[in-house]
């Protein structure tokens, strides 16, 4: 079939029913001047690599996005990462972006949360509400979303080894609120390699931390269909120092690692596949950027398909989040961090993201205020509303550049793929400090760059100025952490203590078989059993992971 009759295909099978689902935001696309802007645009001779290398969008091996349509049918999910201080501020601050056109929530956990400690353990000490909204019970997380109907929005959660505990804490609150566990939509992050790779807030050993991350797949599979059971970030990745070509290369590998664990679990890989999402940074290269959202959707069908066998077209898409390059932000003139912001995000839109966050110009400094997170979610209106790149799919697409780029970010990746299936996989490569040397060398060559100015930073080592800061601070209240440990004297007052230690006890029990635990977590939380009595009996049965030392 020559290519112009592959492209008729695609427009009549493919492209026609997405639009009998949902329709196009309008009629007709047009530039200001009037010129039409056609769906999607393809070579006009016949390209012997372009069906195997790039195809048409919504079809193997989605290269050019995950939908027929892309943003022509719809935007990406604006989903600003936020949460401070106590579930009462956090839940002003959602509702205020709600208000100012975001269409999803992302929430920001505080440390003892994320690694397991309620607020009041004597590990928790002055770090409550500090990076993050602390959650300690349900009670806390019902505030979290008070007014906010669950059924109505889809909610993301950036939390790794106590994921099951907080995701048990939403399905309940929803159960409150009167919503069918079904209707809900969202995604919890649940990526413990990487933390074991790149961030660090891990609690338990690979096997029971795998072991949770399967009971997740198969519980959602049946009991909340559309969740997104985990979120496979290269994000932290390139926070620590990844190049783009490693940010790609080991985001995949641990999500083969989570297939396979879900395999040899006795899952069949078209049951969850549809289930599994992925979450990218996005830095100032933006050509590359672009080319690596590209390669990576193209590598993932390639992985699904033919090195999983999975049949279902869902099971083949890589569908992703990005988040704007945390690291890349200056101290040195904030304010420049709004460019730099555009065109990370920007990147990420090209490169056809299904859900976008921003960063705030003041994160080099501190936490972000309302006006610079508003600034943010403005920049992300303005690119979808104003700057016609949502009105073509793929826009980028046929760039010779961009091409080349995608082509080499795949085949660089795939080299580091096939060292980390030699060692025996993922979790062999990282207990080996592998991947972890890959990244400590790839940040000091690039700290060095910076430092001999073969790498400019505006602002940093080059175009620099004496300033005064002058932006407004967002400080959170040193009071919340004694609101805090009273509001859990009060649950653990009110609660039926003798149910607790029934609970407790079954929960031990269940983490020293095989059987799911998720429908135990969440009678747990419906309980008023706390995130650090659930996770305290988990450390006991299980022991904490101790990084090991090369």
């Amino acid at each position: 079939m020559t290519l112009d009759n592959e492209k008729k295909r695609w427009e009549e099978k493919t492209y026609q029913a997405a639009l009998k689902r949902f329709p196009e935001r309008k009629v007709q696309f047009n530039s200001l001047s009037g010129i039409s802007i056609p769906p999607v645009l393809a070579p006009d001779y016949d390209d012997p690599e372009y069906m195997k290398k790039l195809g048409f969008p919504g079809e193997y091996p989605f290269t050019r996005g995950v939908q027929p349509t892309m943003y022509r049918g719809r935007f990406w999910t604006m989903r600003q990462y936020a949460g401070y201080a106590t579930a009462e501020e956090s839940n002003r601050r959602y509702r205020y972006l709600l208000e100012q056109g975001q269409t999803g929530l992302s929430v920001a956990f505080d440390l003892p949360t994320q690694i397991g400690y309620d607020s009041d353990d004597p590990m928790s000490l002055g770090e409550v509400g500090k990076v993050g909204v602390a959650i300690s019970s349900i009670d806390d997380m019902q505030t979290l979303f008070q007014e906010i109907p669950l059924d109505k929005v889809s909610t993301s959660m950036t939390i790794n080894a106590p994921a099951a505990i907080l995701l048990a804490m939403y399905i309940a609150v929803a159960k409150r609120q009167g919503v069918e566990t079904r209707q809900l939509r969202g995604t919890i992050q649940n990526d413990i390699l990487k933390e074991y790779i790149a961030r660090g807030t891990y609690i338990f050993p690979p096997a029971p931390s795998m072991r949770l991350i399967t009971d997740i797949f198969r519980y959602c599979q049946t009991e909340i269909p559309h969740w997104n059971t985990i979120s496979i970030s290269g994000y932290h990745i390139r926070e620590a120092g990844s190049t783009a070509v490693q940010e790609v290369a080991f985001t995949l590998a641990n999500a083969i690692a989570y297939v396979q664990a879900a395999i040899q679990a006795g899952l069949n890989v078209d049951d969850f596949a549809g289930q599994l999402s992925f979450f990218f940074n996005a830095h100032n290269n933006f050509l590359e950027e672009v080319a690596k959202y590209r390669a990576a959707r193209r590598m993932w069908a390639h992985f699904m398909r033919e090195r999983f066998g999975a049949q279902k077209p869902a099971s083949w898409m890589l569908r992703f989040h990005t988040q704007t390059g945390g690291s890349t932000l200056t101290a040195q003139q904030p304010e420049n961090n709004v460019v730099r912001v555009t065109l990370q995000a920007l990147a990420a839109v090209m490169g056809g993201t299904q859900s976008l966050h921003t960063n705030s110009m003041d994160e080099a400094l501190w936490l972000p205020t309302e006006r610079s997170v508003r600034v943010a979610l403005r920049t992300q209106q303005i690119i979808a509303y104003e700057s016609g790149v949502a009105d073509s799919i793929d826009p980028l697409a046929g760039s010779y550049i961009v091409e080349h780029l995608t082509n080499e970010i795949e085949t660089r990746a795939m080299e580091y793929i096939h060292k980390i299936d030699d060692m025996g996989g993922a979790l062999s490569a990282i207990e080996n400090g592998y991947v972890q040397g890959e990244i400590q060398e790839a940040a000091y060559q690039y700290q060095k760059a910076i430092e001999h100015q073969e790498h400019v930073i505006v602002g940093l080592n080059a175009f620099q100025i004496e300033e005064k800061l002058e932006l407004e601070r967002l400080r959170v209240d040193t009071s919340i952490e004694s609101g805090q440990r009273t509001r859990l004297h009060q649950v653990r007052a009110q609660r039926d203590n003798v149910k607790v230690s029934e609970l407790l006890t079954q929960l031990e029990s269940a983490a020293n078989n095989s059987e799911n635990l998720m429908p135990l977590l969440v009678v747990c939380v419906e309980n008023n059993l706390t995130l650090g009595e659930i996770c305290g009996t988990l450390r006991r049965v299980w022991g904490e992971y101790q990084a090991p030392t090369w």
